[in-house]
């Protein structure tokens, strides 16, 4: 879990925030490839079920990769895709990704 991104999420209790909760999962994945659903769906403050629909939808629009091993899953993120809102097709997830990290952050692409 990227301690950034925890500290953020427990100290801003607002009822909205300028990213998605699909770029949250996405840079939660990126973060920790290895992560479970269940944390994500903590660190994000959605249910299980939305972190599910959200990893399935962002898999079919090939942003990110699940590889099954036994019961665990490993997430790869698909770094050269280019964002899909006009305003930001010009930038790539890695784009996106790098912006958000923290240089004190432990962070595998």
């Amino acid at each position: 879990m990227s301690h950034l991104l925890a500290r953020l999420l427990a100290e801003n209790s607002t009822t909205w925030t300028f990213l998605t909760n699909h770029s949250h999962v996405l840079y939660s994945i990126w973060q920790n490839p290895d992560i479970r659903v269940r944390e994500i769906s903590s660190l994000v403050g959605v249910t299980e079920r939305a972190v599910m629909r959200i990893i399935r939808e962002l898999t079919d629009a090939g942003f990110i990769e699940v590889t099954k091993n036994g019961r665990e899953n490993h997430y790869s993120v698909t770094a050269d895709v280019q964002l899909r809102h006009p305003l930001e097709e010009h930038r790539s997830v890695n784009d996106l990704l790098e912006m958000l990290s923290n240089k004190e952050d432990d962070v595998t692409s």
